[in-house]
């Protein structure tokens, strides 16, 4: 075989992706250049190399539209099957490409493999390879869109929380103006507008702070951290409704331990794992928070005795606005942010956090953050 081939096609290959990928296809074949004897005589010399070396999907198409060559994120993206493309309109744009012979670059909504639900955004370019085959390569924008209905969730979801307490605070203003002859009438709506509207500042604030929690600087003032303050912190924050609620909240565990990160905001998550084990736990109950060291990790822990959490609604407890029971939320004052807020702050941390629930016994969420690296502590002269 006569391996020239293999550079220039490369660059070619680099030119057709564009961007940066051209130097990652021109060094891929420049090694094949020098094995060109493992290339398959089914394929034009070289294609082998570049195909391998894509992340995203390359697939070579013969004249009859068998696949000669698919690269692991075709099969990946479920494009492939049975030495076939799986998606007619896959299909159409090379038929149209080997018609024509222009190359086409389009975004396409299609379905991920042949069997599955789920489904995948891709950028297609398709063009001639020669003048017997046709390549296709497709990147991945699946995530883009995703992110993109995360937005239109999230506003959608904002307007919908703020509503509420807008519309209240306006309809107890007006009464409060028809009730201006009556001392009990407006002492009532008074405490009800004073109700909604701090309801609606705690919105506007938890909404800033998951802002700013997803944003580079969440950790700009971090320096080392007493987790037995945070603890009791969170708790004197939470005792007063505790109280009212007739919950108990009780601690214990290992003290003496410390982390490196920002002591507001690990207050802020504690206290917002605390607040919900509140709210869901019945009367005459009490809600533990315990630590200890395991497996390099500090972890907090906070227990409750309440309903429990459906096993298909664990992993969707973190997602912001999301309530496991949206009537008693409400009811409670709950913007349904506290757990996601709790678990960007922990991941600005380096740490992770979990849940384990049994319907009618309870549930269980568990801060880890990392054990503090001794090379941080002793740059800090806190402790040596």
């Amino acid at each position: 075989m006569d391996s020239a081939w293999l550079v220039p096609a490369a660059l070619a290959f680099g030119v057709f992706l564009g961007g940066g990928m051209s130097f990652i296809i021109y060094a891929a074949a420049k090694r094949g250049q020098r094995a060109a004897h493992v290339v398959s005589s089914a394929v034009p010399d070289g294609v082998d190399q570049v195909i391998d070396a894509l992340e995203s999907a390359g697939i070579v198409l013969d004249p009859s539209n068998n696949i000669m060559k698919a690269s692991t994120g075709a099969l990946t993206y479920g494009l492939v099957w049975n030495h076939a493309l799986v998606h007619p309109e896959l299909v159409e744009f090379v038929d149209q490409v080997r018609r024509t012979g222009e190359p086409i670059a389009q975004e396409v909504h299609l379905s991920r493999g042949p069997f599955g639900d789920a489904n995948i955004y891709l950028f297609v370019r398709v063009a001639r390879l020669g003048t017997r085959y046709v390549l296709l390569l497709a990147e991945d924008r699946t995530e883009s869109y995703r992110l993109d209905e995360v937005r239109r969730d999230f506003v959608a979801n904002i307007s919908h929380e703020l509503k509420t307490p807008i519309g209240a605070v306006g309809l107890l203003a007006e009464a409060l103006v028809s009730a201006s002859d009556e001392p009990d009438q407006v002492k009532r709506f008074a405490k009800r507008l004073t109700k909604e509207s701090h309801r609606l500042a705690r919105i506007t604030q938890e909404i800033i702070e998951l802002s700013r929690l997803q944003s580079a600087d969440g950790l700009a003032e971090a320096a080392l951290v007493d987790i037995d303050n945070v603890v009791s912190i969170a708790i004197d924050q939470n005792r007063a409704v505790a109280e009212f609620n007739k919950v108990t909240l009780a601690s214990g565990g290992l003290t003496g331990f410390e982390v490196f990160g920002d002591e507001t905001l690990l207050v802020l998550a504690l206290d917002n794992l605390i607040s919900n084990a509140v709210q869901y736990s019945p009367e005459n109950t009490r809600v533990g928070i315990g630590v200890r060291h395991r497996d390099g990790a500090i972890e907090v822990s906070v227990t409750d005795q309440g309903v429990g959490i459906p096993d298909d609604e664990l992993d969707r407890v973190f997602e912001r606005f999301y309530r496991s029971d949206p009537a008693r939320s409400r009811h409670t004052g709950g913007s349904g942010l506290g757990l996601s807020i709790a678990k960007h702050v922990v991941q600005n941390h380096g740490g992770d956090i979990r849940v384990w629930s049994q319907l009618g016994h309870g549930s269980t969420f568990t801060i880890r953050l990392p054990e503090i690296d001794p090379d941080v502590t002793n740059a800090t002269g806190d402790k040596q």
